[in-house]
């Protein structure tokens, strides 16, 4: 039988395709490891060696959170061949890895928001008026949207509704979102669709994009990250603006299904990471401010 990779390949595909990948790339290291052991498919994997093979790569040295998402890949993996009818029994059931540390995202503060949303960064005395117009629409829907960057990365003119203040988003497993947009970000995206989006427009630029890079080619999450680079006092991910936006809520009040709603999260669980960020907050705040703290 082998081991079926392209066919659990195929069931997964309501995933994102960096899901996809990597549970592709989890269960085929998996698959190359066990026959190194001599086991030649799924039938002849128990739960001893799914174990063994969590010890090896903690002995390899890789992280916690790696670790973690292997044994889920294997999980998915195994529980869809137990549900064709190609093994008896999951050998995969409960099996568990270490969880992750409590390392938790970064949040950039007003201060330094102020000087990656309004000043024109390091880059910005040689960037043309109709880059800058571009970098501050991207940067101030990343932060006022909340968006993913492979979110703000698809989305096409007709996404956005300057009128009613919103945008459409379709997120992880094709979820369609749509999301309020302050004035802010209205203006800047105003400025670069009227006198922006043209001027960076080849002949053969995708006519439905929203934003485009230098070549006339559909913005990607590398040309963010060079954006971000050129703009930001200190290394800042894309995905810093995604954990900012969530904390900044929160830290003003705002629900946490309400929050969830707006990032597009299935679990509550996944959004319940920035109450520790915010709790953080306030401890520092308290340290910082009680006199005796």
């Amino acid at each position: 039988m082998a081991w079926l990779l392209d066919a659990f390949t195929r069931s997964v595909g309501g995933s994102s395709r960096h899901t996809v990948r990597a549970y592709r790339g989890d269960v085929e290291a998996f698959t190359e490891w066990a026959e190194r052991a001599g086991i030649t498919g799924p039938a002849e994997v128990d739960r001893l060696l799914l174990r063994r093979y969590l010890a090896y790569l903690s002995t390899r040295r890789y992280a916690r959170t790696t670790v973690a998402r292997k044994a889920a890949a294997l999980r998915r993996y195994f529980a869809w061949l137990a549900r064709r009818g190609d093994i008896t029994t999951d050998p995969a059931c409960r099996l568990h890895a270490p969880g992750g540390g409590a390392r938790l995202p970064q949040v950039l503060d007003r201060g330094e928001l102020t000087d990656l949303l309004d000043a024109p960064g390091r880059t910005g005395a040689d960037v043309a008026p109709e880059v800058r117009r571009r970098d501050d629409a991207v940067l101030e829907l990343l932060y006022g949207a909340g968006l993913r960057v492979s979110e703000l990365c698809s989305l096409d003119v007709g996404d956005v509704d300057l009128r009613a203040r919103t945008v459409t988003v379709v997120g992880k497993g094709d979820r369609q979102r749509r999301l309020p947009i302050h004035d802010r970000c209205v203006e800047a995206l105003r400025a670069w669709l009227a006198d922006g989006r043209s001027q960076l427009a080849e002949a053969d630029s995708p006519p439905e994009a929203l934003f485009l890079n230098r070549r006339g080619r559909r913005l990607g999450p590398r040309d963010v990250r060079r954006l971000l680079d050129g703009r930001s006092p200190r290394p800042t991910h894309p995905h810093a603006l995604r954990h900012s936006f969530a904390t900044h809520l929160l830290d003003g009040g705002a629900d946490l299904r309400v929050v969830q709603e707006l990032l597009g999260h299935a679990s509550l669980q996944t959004t319940q990471v920035y109450t520790h960020v915010s709790k953080e907050r306030l401890r520092s705040v308290y340290e910082a401010t009680h006199p005796r703290a």
